[in-house]
């Protein structure tokens, strides 16, 4: 038995292209539906998109359940609440284009000016805001993996005068990538940092008020990543400054509070966590499903298994 976010089977035989042998299924998108009735039968489940972790409230009522697939390619909020046995697998590579696309739009749409264009629209104002241009900035992408390589690819066209990258451990390449230990000689020599690190206990807070205070005046900070990796306190402190800015996807807290600073800070661009979020998602989630469900009926090998399951003892 399956869990699969979908509304009807033959929604899921629709999007999947079929359901392999010897695999029922049952259905949860978390949209006002109830769970389904057969969580003593579930053994691989789907977990439906952006929903939270109350997905996982009957997760101790699911004595079968083998595997937990994530639509997400984090997973930090999803690795406490499973029990030992349960294998975990996240959705590594399926947002790279979307949160790739976005970080640049987002980095786009602040330089230009975008967001006091469509605000100015609003009340039929003409007023004009010369931009700053992608072209000729020095660009750091922090925490450079699959996400990263996906940014770098994209700003190919935009003649920024280099990239420089950034990873936990760093490679020689090529290309180049510096350890983290090296952020700190970086930073002064960022105009704009993309920051696509997972959030770990090591990241978190990597951003803080030392390293903001470490880039140049102007600076662009872009984060697709999660909101824990910035302290909002000392981003604050530099956006009230007008020192530097920032174009956001995720924030700390997130969501965001009505009335919170944040919203209201000069400089800042926000977008409410849509990276992944794009027309691009369903049809990739749905092979990525698709491709999981085969491995597992077969009893093959799964992909993206960020934690394997541990038998429990006898």
């Amino acid at each position: 038995m399956a869990w699969v976010p979908y509304a009807s089977r033959a929604e899921a035989e629709g999007r999947l292209g079929g359901i392999p042998d010897g695999l029922d299924l049952d259905f949860y998108r978390a949209d006002g539906d109830d769970f389904p009735a057969t969580a003593d039968e579930v053994a691989f489940y789907v977990l439906p998109y952006m929903k939270g972790t109350s997905v996982l409230d009957k997760v101790g009522q699911m004595p079968r359940l083998e595997v937990v697939q994530t639509l997400t390619a984090g997973y930090e909020d999803v690795l406490p609440l499973l029990p030992d046995q349960v294998t975990l697998c996240n959705a590594a590579g399926l947002h790279d284009t979307s949160t790739a696309e976005l970080a640049v739009a987002l980095a786009l749409a602040s330089g230009r000016h975008l967001d006091w264009f469509a605000r100015d629209q609003v009340t039929g104002t003409w007023g004009q805001r010369p931009g700053r241009a992608l072209a000729d900035q020095r660009v750091l992408i922090v925490g450079y993996g699959r996400i990263g390589a996906a940014i770098e690819a994209r700003l190919q066209g935009f003649e920024v005068a280099s990239v420089t990258r950034v990873s936990g451990r760093g490679r020689s390449g090529p290309p180049l990538v510096h350890p983290v230990g090296d952020l700190h000689g970086l930073l002064p020599e960022a105009d704009v940092v993309f920051v696509v690190a997972p959030h770990t206990p090591q990241t978190e807070g990597m951003f803080g008020a030392r390293e903001l205070g470490l880039l140049p005046d102007g600076a662009l900070l872009v984060n697709v990543a999660r909101g824990k990796l910035v302290d909002t306190a000392a981003l604050l402190a530099e956006l009230s400054a007008r020192r530097i800015t920032a174009a956001l996807d995720v924030t700390d807290p997130e969501p965001l509070p009505v009335g919170h600073p944040l919203w209201h800070a000069p400089g800042v661009l926000i977008s409410p966590h849509v990276g992944g979020a794009s027309s691009a998602f369903t049809p990739r989630a749905d092979r990525l499903i698709a491709a999981q469900l085969t491995r597992f009926a077969a009893g093959q090998p799964l992909a993206n298994v960020v934690r394997p399951g541990h038998a429990l003892p006898a």
